[in-house]
């Protein structure tokens, strides 16, 4: 099983430490070495150490390295140079510096033995013993990943995002995993055992931590290699290697039993024991409380909790180090006010966690969050078992910035109607009271977290066991209400059939922020709505929905019914809207017809306006306002079909997107030109045409480049990144271009209204008088030419928001696309001054043309007398000769 690591926090990325099936590289400097036994004592621990298979001391003979297999004479060699011989926690120990020197450790192969494949075990299994420190100071770990590919046996890997003790067995394809605590700037003794009957154990100094007594089915056979390794990941790519600190690795080729792992770890540590007359046997009537610890035993957890949080500065190593607390938690009856005091000491502590400033990015925060919030479930659930028995009901109850919590314990003879947590507020677990079994003493924990839910913003919905949400990949997941816990021992009877009773009823009212509300109420926008937990039965925190039923609800708060009890959260899935693939195509290609369409007529209309530029009526402020409308619309259709051809994420289409902001903000800019030019024609004249010159480069120009300078500088990482070549619209970069274009389409649509009155009034008093009916198309013609120029047909667009209106999809589709059509069409195809003026052009260059060809010939007394001059000109001009003199002038000059 391959795993990913991101490339950022590496100080808190744990690497792969043993493989037994695996051999990374082969370094040429060998070390090879010998070292001393010392001889078991009278602590029967060394009993225990005497009867393993191997034994590697780790420590050092005369300033040379040792890896000399004290009892199975197998000896180890060192891969590289860059080690220390450091403080043990028994003597001496190696310390690995996987970034200088690539160093690791090489105990030689094992094919074919109990070692490399646990199933040639037997039915005593096997157990595999070491000491591990990881010291903060010097931790800088190389990522690593598992790679096992082909292969039996087992390895301890461990990374952000969960830590893992593995067996694998080939020949019935199954794998056994428990997840394991890295350690901290102390030492810690890991031991874990495996039998193919009980499965798979871990324990943590000495104290059973975890197991997987089943395993599961699996198609991860570990990997092709046979050689036992510390501090190398194994695929041989000479690049994952693990810096700590490593002493007294021990295999034992049986399972070791609890009391020989609490002896032997007790030895390890110069720990003395009261010897029992038959060794490794348990008293089977001895009670749990001849085997707890002092009463001061929770009194210096709460100082060293106080003390030791203070000297981390990562999240992953202080989760290490609470977890280890967890674990090592005295089984010792704990008065009421202790209880109190470690619980307020305990979420403290996770204050600090969650203070701390080196958090990673959303994505490597979860799977921390998730380990906080099982840490701080096991040492409320320990404590509320081992509170001190009384008679009557006994409760512990507060509040921290971390969570309000609630712990109590029912006397057996008390019987409640329900149980609901919190007791009051808008959010709560209720628990039914026929579901309670009073033939027992019951336990309950309560915890509300504050700010957890926080920390679930984009959630893979494939790395979930929500299958409704995996049916929508592309689209995250995020918590949407805050994070709600219970625990109740012992179980409670609840229905298995959702549809039954009893069943827990959990209400929580949706914390939405500002985006997340944007998105669900938007009606283009399907919105899932899970009732959801964290499940840790795989080793690490999972979001799950079974067992668990959407009752009621609707945005803003949703009701539960769930068959078990756990950590609860609703959780928010936004699915957009999406066309099915024949509309896809269909807009797509009436697109594309409708921009190559558009693009050629435009270029027509510039071409034909600058011909015409020196016809006195063309010259005009109105043409060039179409002008440079045109010119706009022109260059943002072009990017726009040159940009379908770049991926995102690239240079290209981040220029490509820069260039569109630019194009279509000052298509818009000048639509708005457009407006106030008419207005200022139609209803109320201002300015000198110098002055409204000056004005209308400004707008049409100017504007949309600052808008897009202030946009480039303030959000450059906004362009171009995500599905295509444009503007984000995941983080509000949009409004950059949908703001300035909805105030232009609001300000025409205005000029519009006034303008089409205007001419209503004029035609209507046109018909009083003159009985023109021709007066109402009038209107409706100089509607229909001022659409395009003012960009009226964008409103289509707004329009087009959900799955109810494809209609107006097709619309803004056809009428945007064709939007330089139309220009073409009424500005220049049917407009009568454009002919005119086209006309006149004609005329100019055919009096041209003749005027070259007689230009040499002498003029006849009858041309003189027929007014005819000799340039070719009639004596006598007629009313256009007169109005346009000066331009013919300038036409003949330019010919």
């Amino acid at each position: 099983m391959k795993k990913e690591i991101p490339t950022g926090h590496a100080m808190e990325k744990l690497c792969l430490l043993f493989s037994i099936t695996t051999f990374l590289a082969l370094i040429p400097s060998h070390l090879q070495v010998s070292g001393q036994y010392t001889p078991p004592t009278d602590h029967p621990g060394f009993q225990v150490l005497a009867s393993a298979s191997h034994y590697w001391p780790l420590d050092a003979v005369d300033g040379i390295y040792g890896l000399w297999d004290a009892i199975g004479n197998r000896t180890g060699h060192v891969n590289g140079s860059s080690i220390n011989i450091v403080e043990g926690m028994v003597n001496r120990g190696i310390y690995l510096n996987g970034d200088a020197g690539a160093t690791f450790l090489h105990f030689g192969s094992y094919e074919n033995s109990c070692i490399s494949d646990p199933a040639l075990c037997g039915p005593q299994g096997v157990t595999f013993s070491f000491f591990w420190k990881n010291l903060e100071s010097l931790s800088r770990f190389a990522m690593a990943s598992g790679g096992k590919v082909i292969s039996n046996g087992f390895s301890i890997y461990s990374n952000g995002f969960a830590d893992y003790v593995e067996f694998y067995t080939r020949g019935d394809s199954r794998t056994w995993r428990a997840k394991i605590t890295p350690p901290g700037p102390h030492w810690t003794h890991i031991l874990f055992t495996w039998t193919l009957t009980d499965g798979l154990k871990v324990y943590v100094n000495g104290t059973f931590s975890t197991n997987d007594t089943q395993g599961r089915k699996s198609q991860n056979y570990g990997d092709p290699y046979h050689n036992l390794i510390i501090g190398a990941d194994n695929d041989q790519s000479y690049g994952h290697y693990v810096t700590g600190a490593f002493d007294e690795f021990v295999i034992w080729e049986r399972a070791l039993n609890p009391e020989e792992i609490e002896l032997y770890y007790k030895a390890a540590i110069g720990e003395p024991v009261i010897i029992p007359t038959t060794a490794f046997v348990q008293n089977p009537t001895s009670s749990p409380v001849d085997l707890m610890l002092s009463t001061d035993a929770y009194h210096r957890i709460i100082t060293n909790l106080t003390v030791e949080i203070q000297h981390f500065q990562y999240p992953v190593s202080m989760l290490g180090y609470l977890e280890s607390v967890s674990i090592k938690l005295p089984n010792k009856t704990i008065p009421k006010e202790t209880a109190s005091n470690l619980t307020e000491t305990f979420l403290k502590s996770v204050e600090e966690v969650l203070l701390l400033p080196s958090w990673p990015d959303l994505a490597e925060s979860a799977p921390i969050i998730s380990g906080l919030i099982e840490t701080v479930d096991k040492v409320m659930v320990h404590m509320v078992y081992n509170l001190e028995p009384s008679p009557s009901f006994i409760s512990i109850e507060g509040s921290s910035t971390v969570a309000d919590y609630s712990l109590v314990k029912l006397p057996l003879s008390m019987n409640m109607p329900h149980y609901r947590f919190p007791s009051q507020g808008r959010n709560y677990i209720s628990v039914p009271g026929k579901a309670f079994s009073f033939n027992a003493q019951t336990t309950i924990v309560g915890l509300f977290y504050h700010t957890m839910h926080n920390y679930y913003k984009k959630i893979d919905p494939l790395k979930t066991k929500i299958k409704e949400a995996a049916n929508y990949k592309e689209n995250k997941i995020s918590a949407t209400s805050y994070i709600i816990s219970l625990k109740v021992e012992p179980p409670p009877a609840l229905s298995v059939n959702l549809s039954g009773t009893p069943l827990i009823t959990i209400v929580l009212t949706h914390v939405l922020s500002l985006e997340q509300y944007s998105l669900a109420s938007n009606s283009s926008n399907t919105v899932f709505l899970y009732c959801a937990f964290l499940d840790y039965s795989s080793g690490f925190g999972v979001w799950s929905n079974e067992g668990c039923v959407r009752a009621e609800g609707n945005l803003t708060f949703s009701t539960c019914l769930c068959n078990h009890l756990t950590n609860f959260a609703i959780l928010m899935q936004v699915v957009p809207l999406e066309l099915s693939n024949a509309n896809q195509v269909a807009l797509s290609t009436i697109s594309y017809i409708g921009c190559t369409i558009s693009i050629f007529c435009l270029a027509i209309t510039i071409v034909t306006f600058a011909i015409l530029s020196s016809v006195s009526t063309i010259r005009n402020q109105r043409y060039h306002i179409h002008a440079n409308l045109s010119f706009a619309i022109l260059m943002a259709q072009i990017l726009l079909l040159i940009s379908f051809r770049f991926d995102s994420g690239t240079l290209p289409c981040k220029i490509m997107a820069i260039l569109l902001h630019f194009f279509f903000l000052s298509a818009f800019a000048w639509m708005l030109v457009e407006g106030l030019h008419l207005y200022s024609m139609v209803i109320k004249v201002f300015g000198s045409e110098e002055s409204k010159h000056i004005y209308y480069y400004g707008i049409g120009w100017g504007s949309p480049l600052v808008i897009c300078i202030v946009s480039v500088t303030s959000a450059l990482n906004s362009y171009g990144e995500v599905g295509n070549c444009w503007l984000s619209l995941e983080n509000g970069a949009i409004w950059a271009f949908v703001a300035p274009a909805l105030f232009v389409i609001v300000v025409n649509i205005g000029i519009l209204i006034a303008v089409t009155r205007i001419i209503s009034r004029i035609s209507a008093d046109n018909y009083k008088v003159h009985g023109d009916a021709s007066a109402v198309k009038l209107t409706a013609k100089a509607v229909a030419v001022l659409l395009p120029i003012l960009g009226i047909s964008w409103i289509f667009g707004v329009l087009a928001v959900n799955e109810r209106s494809l209609l107006f999809q097709y619309m803004f589709a056809t009428f945007n696309s064709l939007q330089g059509f139309f220009i073409f069409l009424f500005h220049c195809l049917l407009n009568s001054e454009v002919r005119a003026a086209f006309k006149h052009k004609t005329k100019v260059w055919s009096l041209t043309s003749s005027s070259i060809r007689n230009i040499n010939v002498k003029p006849s007394n009858s041309d003189i007398m027929n007014g005819n001059r000799p340039d070719g000109s009639p004596t006598k001009i007629n009313t256009w000769d007169k109005s346009t003199n000066s331009a013919n002038r300038i036409a003949l000059s330019a010919v």
